[in-house]
C-alpha cells in the first residue's frame, strides 16, 4: 500500500485498524509495570462511549484515558521512520493507539477538528505526549524522545457522539477551524517553545483544548508573566 503524508483531513482518510488491548505487565522492569499500550487489531465492531472503546483500558488513569483522551490515534504515514530507527517491522496498533489511520498527519489535523466515525462523532482535543511506557515496550528508551522532538506523536479525540465503530467504517473530517493550530505546532510550543506567550496564548485560545493541556500552559503562562 502506498501512503502519502501530505492528503488533507477530509481528503482520503481512512481507518487502517482498530486496536484494543488490556493492562498487562511491561516486561524488562525492575518492579512490576502495567500498562494498556500493548494493543492489537480487531476485526468485528467495537463500540466508542465516550471514555473509549469496548475491550479497551489504560492502567494509569491519572495520565492517560478520561474523556479528553478517549481515542489515541497515529497516522501509518510514521511508521517507516519508527521502523528504520529501531530496525524492526511494525504491526497495526504499534505505538499504542487505538486507531492506525491514514491521511492524519499532525501537520494537517487541527485542534478541535471534528471527524464522523462510523456511527460516532469525535474531536481533535490535544496531542498525544508518550511517556516512557512506549520506550520500555520496544527496550528503546529514546523513543519517547524521538516522539516529543519530530512532533509526530499522533493524537487524541473526545468523543462527542457515541456509536459502534468498524475497520470498514466511514471516517471523515466534517468540520474545522482554519484559524485553529495544527498537532503539530501545538506540540512545537508546548515542549520547544516555552517562553513562547503568544504562542500559549494561542493555544489556550482554542476552546477545544483539553483540560489537562490548559491547565500546564496556564500554569507556565503564569511563571512567564511573574518573571
Amino acid at each position: 500500500m502506498t501512503l502519502t503524508s501530505d492528503r488533507k483531513p477530509g481528503e482520503g482518510t481512512a481507518v487502517l485498524a482498530i486496536n484494543v488491548g488490556l493492562p498487562q505487565p511491561l516486561p524488562g522492569q525492575k518492579r512490576e509495570v502495567l500498562s494498556g499500550i500493548v494493543k492489537h487489531p480487531v476485526s468485528d465492531a467495537v463500540f466508542l462511549s465516550f471514555t473509549g472503546m469496548t475491550g479497551d483500558s489504560q492502567a494509569d488513569l491519572v495520565h492517560h484515558g478520561g474523556p479528553d483522551k478517549a481515542v489515541c490515534v497515529y497516522d501509518y504515514s510514521r511508521y517507516t521512520v519508527l521502523e528504520q530507527l529501531m530496525d524492526r517491522k511494525l504491526n497495526w496498533g504499534a505505538c499504542g493507539e487505538n486507531l492506525t489511520v491514514e491521511g492524519c498527519a499532525e501537520e494537517d489535523v487541527r485542534i478541535g477538528d471534528v471527524y464522523e466515525l462510523g456511527e460516532a462523532t469525535v474531536q481533535v482535543s490535544q496531542p498525544r505526549q508518550p511517556c516512557f511506557k512506549l520506550g520500555a515496550r520496544y527496550d528503546y528508551k529514546e523513543l519517547p524522545v524521538y516522539f516529543q522532538e519530530s512532533g509526530h506523536t499522533g493524537f487524541y479525540f473526545r468523543v462527542l457522539q457515541e456509536g459502534e465503530v468498524r475497520p470498514s467504517s466511514i471516517f471523515r473530517r466534517i468540520s474545522t477551524d482554519p484559524s485553529s493550530m495544527t498537532v503539530l505546532e501545538a506540540n512545537r510550543i508546548m515542549h520547544q517553545g516555552k517562553e513562547d506567550m503568544e504562542g500559549i496564548q494561542a493555544l489556550l485560545a482554542i476552546p477545544a483544548l483539553s483540560d489537562s493541556w490548559r491547565q500546564t500552559l496556564m500554569k507556565r503562562l503564569s511563571k512567564l508573566a511573574n518573571k
